[in-house]
C-alpha cells in the first residue's frame, strides 16, 4: 500500500483492516509557547519566581501531553527577554503561540511577541488554584493569584494594533479552562492542516452545479494551500501501470474493509480496486493531501470507466487521512481535510430526504465515504447505473456511527471570502435505503424542515462534511484562527 496518511483513532472503526492502513501526518500542529511575569517583583519576594516557575512547568506538561509539536522558549521577565523569545517563535513558524501570564506583566512584553511572529496568539492566566488563602496570604502569595490582572491591558494593547486576542481564564488544573485551551489547539491543528495542504483538483464541474465553482486563488491566498489541477490522463497512465498482482492483493484488501455484497460483479470489482492502487500513485505522485474530481465521459470508454471506478479508492484514502470527494467538489474536501486535523472524520454528504415521522434529515451521498466513522462494516454493493452520472460498478454503504454529530461546510459569500458553517445534531437508528449510499438519520432537535431552510440559508453549498462528535465550538476556534465568519445553525 501507498500513502502515508493517519486512520484518526478517536473516530476509527473496530475493523482490524482498517486500523492496519499505512498511516501519515505531513507536520504536527507546531504551538509555540511562553510563560512571563514582571521582573520587579523577583527581589521584593524571592519565594514568588519559584512558584511561577513551578507553574509554568505544568503548563508546558499538558500542552506535550497534547498531540503536538511544542516549542517552549522559556520564561521572560523583561521587554528585552521578550523580544528575545519573540524572535525564536517568528523562525519557528508556530500555528498557535500560546502565552501564559503567570503573574503581572507589562503588555510591552507581550506585545512584540504577537506582533513579529505574524501567528495568532492565545493569552491564558490559570492561578494555581480556585481561591487564595486570605487568612494566610501576604502580598507575595497573592502576586502568584494576580495572572488575570493584565488581561485588559494585554486585550486593549492588541486591538489597538489591530491584532485579534483571545484568552482563556482559570485555575492551572480546572478541567473547563483546558477543554477551552485544547479547542484553540484543535483550532490550530485546522489552520497548519491547511496551510501546508496540497490539494487534487481532477476533472470538470458537474454540469449546471454553479454552488461548486470556487476560485482557486481564494483557496491560496486565504489557506496558504496548494491547489494541483490534475488530467484524468494522469490517473490513466497510472491505472494502466497496475499490475495483476497488485489488483489482487487491493481486492483482499477491500474484502477486509467492507462487507462485499453478491450484487458485486467481479470484474467491476477488479476494475476498482485496479484504479484505487492507481489512486494510491496518484497521490504519491502529486504528493496530494485531497482530491475532488468528476468526468462525465462518455460511451463506456476509459475515462468513463475510471471516473466510474473511483469509489473504492478513494474511500480508502479518506480513511488514511487524504479526503476525496466526487463532483468537483473543492470546498467540501478542504472541509474534510479540517475535520479530519481534529479527529472528526468527516464524510462527503447532502441532503436526500426528509422524514417528518421521525423528524430526520436523511443526508449522505453516493461516492467515496469515510470508512472510520462508518456505524459498522460498511458494504461494498454493485450498481447498473449511477444516478444522474454514467458509468457503474461498485458504490459504498454505510451510516455514520450512532450519536453526536456536526454537519460542517464552507460558503463563499458574494465577495469572495470563505466561512465556516456548522451545525449539531445526532445521527440515530431507523430504516435505511440500501442503494449503495452512505445515508444517516441526524435529528437536529426539530422539524426537518425549519433545519433546511435555517440551513440553507447560510451559504452553504449542496455538500458538506458529516463528522463526528459535537465540534462546531472548535471549528468556531478555527474560523477564528483563519480570520472567517463562523456560522451556526440551532434550532
Amino acid at each position: 500500500m501507498t500513502g502515508d496518511y493517519p486512520v484518526p483513532s478517536p473516530v476509527a472503526n473496530e475493523s482490524s483492516a482498517l486500523q492496519n492502513l499505512t498511516p501519515h501526518r505531513r507536520r504536527a500542529t507546531r504551538i509555540g509557547l511562553v510563560s512571563g511575569g514582571l521582573g520587579a517583583y523577583w527581589p521584593q519576594f524571592p519565594d514568588l519566581l519559584p512558584q511561577l516557575r513551578e507553574s509554568s512547568r505544568y503548563v508546558t506538561e499538558r500542552f506535550t501531553a497534547l498531540e503536538a509539536e511544542v516549542i517552549d522558549v522559556g520564561f521572560v521577565s523583561d521587554p528585552q527577554e521578550a523580544g528575545a523569545a519573540a524572535e525564536k517563535l517568528r523562525v519557528a513558524d508556530c500555528d498557535l503561540i500560546v502565552i501564559f501570564l503567570a503573574t503581572y506583566l507589562t503588555s510591552s512584553m507581550v506585545l512584540p511577541i504577537a506582533q513579529r511572529s505574524q501567528t495568532p496568539v492565545l493569552v491564558i492566566d490559570l492561578q494555581p488554584s480556585e481561591a487564595m488563602d486570605h487568612s494566610s496570604f501576604d502580598t507575595g502569595k497573592w502576586l502568584a493569584y494576580c495572572g488575570q490582572c493584565p488581561v485588559p491591558e494585554v486585550a486593549n494593547v492588541f486591538r489597538r494594533a489591530g491584532i485579534p486576542f483571545r484568552s482563556v481564564s482559570g485555575y492551572l488544573t480546572q478541567e473547563s479552562a483546558w477543554q477551552r485551551i485544547n479547542q484553540w489547539v484543535h483550532a490550530a491543528g485546522v489552520r497548519g492542516r491547511l496551510r501546508y495542504a496540497r490539494h487534487g483538483l481532477m476533472g470538470h464541474l458537474y454540469p449546471g452545479m454553479l454552488d461548486v465553482s470556487t476560485d482557486l486563488t481564494a483557496v491560496s491566498t486565504t489557506f496558504g494551500s496548494h491547489v494541483e489541477v490534475l488530467e484524468f490522463d494522469d490517473l490513466r497512465e497510472l491505472v494502466n501501470s497496475v499490475s495483476e498482482e497488485e489488483v489482487k492483493e487491493r481486492i483482499e484488501l477491500a474484502r477486509g474493509l467492507f462487507t462485499v455484497d453478491p450484487s458485486v460483479d467481479d470484474g467491476d470489482f477488479a476494475w476498482g480496486a485496479r484504479v484505487s492502487v492507481g489512486l494510491d500513485r496518484l497521490v504519491d505522485e502529486f504528493d496530494l493531501d485531497s482530491l475532488a474530481y468528476y468526468h462525465r465521459g462518455l460511451a463506456g470508454e476509459q475515462h468513463e470507466r475510471l471516473g466510474a471506478g473511483m469509489i473504492l479508492g478513494a474511500s480508502i484514502l479518506t480513511a488514511r487521512g487524504i479526503p476525496m470527494a466526487g463532483e468537483y467538489e473543492l470546498r467540501t474536501s478542504i472541509a474534510m481535510l479540517a475535520a479530519q486535523a481534529m479527529n472528526a472524520g468527516g464524510s462527503f454528504t447532502e441532503i436526500q430526504a426528509l422524514n417528518f415521522t421521525d423528524n430526520v434529515v436523511e443526508m449522505g451521498h453516493d461516492g467515496p465515504a469515510h470508512l472510520a466513522v462508518s456505524a459498522g462494516d460498511p458494504l461494498l454493493r454493485g450498481l447498473g447505473v449511477y444516478h444522474g452520472k454514467r458509468g457503474w460498478g461498485v458504490s459504498v454503504e454505510f451510516d455514520v456511527r450512532h450519536g453526536p454529530v456536526t454537519t460542517f461546510g464552507l460558503g463563499q459569500d458574494p465577495d469572495g471570502s470563505f466561512v465556516f458553517i456548522t451545525s449539531e445534531g445526532e445521527v440515530v437508528p431507523g430504516p435505511l435505503l440500501a442503494i449503495g449510499n452512505t445515508t444517516s438519520r441526524v435529528d437536529f432537535g426539530g422539524d426537518p424542515g425549519l433545519w433546511v431552510d435555517e440551513w440553507s440559508q447560510t451559504g452553504i453549498g449542496h455538500h458538506w462534511a458529516l463528522c463526528v462528535g459535537h465540534r462546531a465550538a472548535d471549528f468556531k476556534a478555527a474560523a477564528n484562527l483563519l480570520g472567517l465568519e463562523h456560522r451556526h445553525v440551532a434550532l
